[in-house]
């Protein structure tokens, strides 16, 4: 077990993030107190019936006072509110981050209440899964996964450092760049493949010709494995096209085209270069599973990962 990193962290949402780092926090001794807030009386019940937390309130303001470190969790388009109903309570020297997968909508939204003497770091922990809500949640979420800080210039060195450890001692890698280049990169590597997925689920969901009965039947692996991403929570994923839109676009206009050119490809059976191009990206499967960001399971690892009940 880690040594206490904070006397009281404040976890603003308690959904698959939320509820996961409730779980590591309090397996690993991270914090000598976990107040839990969200606006849903439903969820919160929830929340406490699993004691994912030692204090409880539908007031973000209530859970971020006196906190060390308050960790929002919520739609990337609720950050605003939040950073400006938590701003008079929060203290000198506490950290302020996030977890949402945009970042510089993020910033824009949270920076300008951020009262001066609290360092704000926003971030983003790559990890989750198709599932949400309190009961999604497990401590080993963010075990050998990235947690990307997109700190402003001029950040506190030791606040971002200690943030820094806070994620590693939650299992996760960490590393620092560009809110900027932050949703360009999530862009192609997240948000893009989502929206395909949805689109994809939703052309297959429209068919005519197949009913829905036979879709679902005889699913085989890939139209299966676009409905795991498919399932990921709507509103989550409606807040992040609309503040992810410009890096979103750019990387649908770039699919685009290289989707023209593989219809071309099998249009007029070129062979070899379908090849050429199954090819090189199968090499790039094998480089994700290299660096340990998956294992090599047929089933992508789901039912062989750090999570088994889930399978």
């Amino acid at each position: 077990m880690a040594q206490r990193m904070f006397d009281k962290v404040a976890l603003i949402g308690i959904g698959l993030i939320g509820s996961s780092l409730a779980r590591v926090i309090r397996r690993e001794g991270l914090a000598g107190e976990i107040a839990v807030a969200t606006r849903s009386p439903a969820t919160l019940a929830r929340a406490q019936e699993l004691r994912l937390g030692d204090s409880y309130s539908t007031h973000a303001r209530d859970a971020a006072r006196d906190a060390d470190l308050v960790i929002v969790s919520v739609p990337v388009g609720a950050s605003g509110q939040v950073a400006a109903e938590i701003a008079p309570v929060l203290k000198p020297g506490a950290i302020l981050t996030d977890v949402g997968s945009t970042k510089a909508s993020v910033v824009a939204q949270m920076a300008p209440h951020v009262p001066d003497g609290v360092h704000f770091i926003p971030g983003h922990p790559i990890a989750g899964t198709e599932h949400s809500g309190p009961d999604a949640g497990f401590a080993d979420l963010f075990e050998g996964r990235w947690c990307i800080l997109t700190p402003e210039a001029g950040a506190d060195a030791q606040a971002v450092e200690r943030l820094t450890k806070f994620w590693q001692a939650c299992g996760s890698k960490v590393d620092v760049m560009d809110p900027a280049h932050h949703d360009m990169v999530l862009a192609i590597v997240s948000h893009l493949p989502h929206i395909i997925a949805y689109n994809i689920v939703g052309t297959a969901d429209d068919l005519e010709y197949a009913s829905k009965s036979e879709v679902i039947k005889y699913s085989a692996s890939g139209f299966r494995d676009f409905t795991r991403l498919a399932a990921s929570d709507p509103t989550m994923w409606r807040d992040v096209c609309l503040h992810n839109k410009d890096a979103i676009l750019e990387m649908l206009a770039r699919f685009s085209e290289d989707l023209a050119s593989l219809q071309r490809m099998i249009r007029w059976g070129q062979g070899d270069k379908l090849f050429e191009l199954f090819t090189r990206t199968r090499a790039v499967r094998r480089s994700i599973i290299e660096a340990g960001q998956d294992v090599d399971a047929p089933d992508f690892g789901r039912h062989v990962a750090s999570h088994p009940e889930r399978s």
